[in-house]
C-alpha cells in the first residue's frame, strides 16, 4: 500500500515508522532482524531501508603499489525490502540515490521493484563522494532528486527511457523526498531550499521526509512555509534520539543542525554513554508528545541500526 493511503486510512491517527541500514557484506541478516522484532508490537506500516553511496578501497598490488577500487559495502537495498515485506507483511521502501548510478541502472532498480511488488520508494540525490567537497553525478546519472523523481514519474507513465516499450502493467510508485526544517547544507538559503522542494512535488512527489531536527519549533515553521509556497503533500518529521556523547559534534557537523542548549548541557552531564542514551529516549519522548499532539501525520525514527532506545520511545507513545 502506498504511505500516502496509509495516511489516509489512519483518519488523524499518528503512524509509527523507522529507518534501518543494510548489514555490511559478510554480516548476517538475522542481525537486522533482531533489530526490527521489538519495533513491529508498534504496528509500523512501513519500514524504510537506507542505499548506501559506493566508496574506494585500496587493494595492494605488490611493491608497495595500490590499486584503487570502487564497491559497495552494504548492498543489498531491494532484497532487504522484499525481505522485510515477507516476513512483516508491512510495505518497505527503497532508498533510491542519484550519486553513484546512471538513469538505465535507476531503471532496473524501479523495474526489479516493480516485479516485486513494492508500492512506494524514496528519491534522493545522496551525499557526495567522501574524497569529493561537491556532489558530481556520475555520467549519464541524475544530478538532482527532482530529476529522479520525474524519471519515476515518467515510468509510472509508461515511458521508459529508450526503449519503444509497448506497455500493458504500468508501474504507479508512491515517491518520497527528503525536506530540510534548517535548509540543505549546501542552498545559499532556507527559501531557495523550499524552492527546490517545491521542484520535487511539482515533479511528482507524493509526501516528504524531513532531516532529523531537535527543535520543534522549525519543523512546524518549515511545514508552515511549505504549504504557503504550495507544497500541500504530507510532511513526515525525522527524529533521531542521542545516544553517544560524540552526537554532539558528529550531527551538527555532517548535518549542519542545531541542538538545544538544554538537550547539549543534560548530555555534557552525563558520566558515559549508557547515561547520554537515557537523556536522548527522554528527550525524544518529549519532542515526539509534542508532535504527536499537533498531529503530524507520521512519526519516523531513525534506528542507525540499534533499536532499543526507539522501543523506550514508542513505549510511551504508541
Amino acid at each position: 500500500m502506498k504511505v500516502t493511503d496509509h495516511i489516509k486510512n489512519a483518519n488523524g491517527k499518528t503512524l509509527f515508522s523507522f529507518e534501518v541500514i543494510p548489514p555490511k557484506k559478510g554480516k548476517n541478516i538475522q542481525d537486522l532482524y533482531n533489530n526490527i522484532d521489538p519495533l513491529m508490537e508498534f504496528n509500523p506500516p512501513f519500514i524504510d531501508v537506507t542505499t548506501s553511496r559506493e566508496e574506494y578501497v585500496y587493494l595492494e598490488k605488490g611493491n608497495g603499489l595500490l590499486d584503487k577500487r570502487k564497491t559497495r559495502m552494504r548492498p543489498g537495498t531491494v532484497g532487504i525490502c522484499a525481505s522485510i515485506m515477507h516476513k512483516y507483511k508491512v510495505d518497505a521502501i527503497p532508498h533510491l540515490l542519484c550519486g553513484g548510478f546512471t538513469k538505465e541502472e535507476t531503471e532496473y532498480v524501479l523495474v526489479d521493484c516493480h516485479y516485486l511488488g513494492l508500492d512506494n520508494v524514496m528519491a534522493l540525490r545522496g551525499d557526495s563522494m567522501k574524497d569529493e567537497p561537491y556532489f558530481v553525478p556520475v555520467k549519464g546519472g541524475n544530478a538532482f532528486a527532482s530529476d529522479l523523481v520525474s524519471q519515476i514519474s515518467d515510468l509510472n507513465n509508461g515511458k521508459y527511457l529508450h526503449d519503444d516499450v509497448v506497455v500493458e502493467h504500468y508501474s504507479d510508485f508512491c515517491v518520497g523526498v527528503a525536506g530540510y526544517p534548517e535548509k540543505h547544507m549546501e542552498a545559499p538559503s532556507l527559501v531557495s531550499d523550499l524552492r527546490r522542494l517545491k521542484a520535487k512535488v511539482d515533479a511528482g512527489a507524493d509526501y516528504v521526509v524531513t532531516q532529523m531536527f531537535f527543535d520543534n519549533n522549525k519543523y512546524f515553521e518549515f511545514v508552515k512555509a511549505a504549504k504557503e509556497i504550495g507544497i500541500n503533500v504530507p510532511i513526515i518529521p525525522g527524529i533521531k534520539p542521542l545516544a553517544v556523547k560524540r552526537h554532539l559534534q558528529i550531527l551538527p557537523q555532517v548535518f549542519k543542525i542545531d541542538l538545544p542548549q538544554d538537550l547539549i548541557d543534560a548530555v555534557d552531564n552525563c558520566k558515559d554513554n549508557k547515561a547520554v542514551r537515557q537523556v536522548g529516549v527522554e528527550f525524544a519522548i518529549q519532542q515526539s508528545k509534542e508532535l504527536l499532539a499537533a498531529g503530524v501525520p507520521v512519526l519516523h525514527y531513525y534506528s542507525m541500526g540499534k533499536s532499543d532506545n526507539i522501543q523506550a520511545i514508542a513505549s510511551e507513545l504508541f
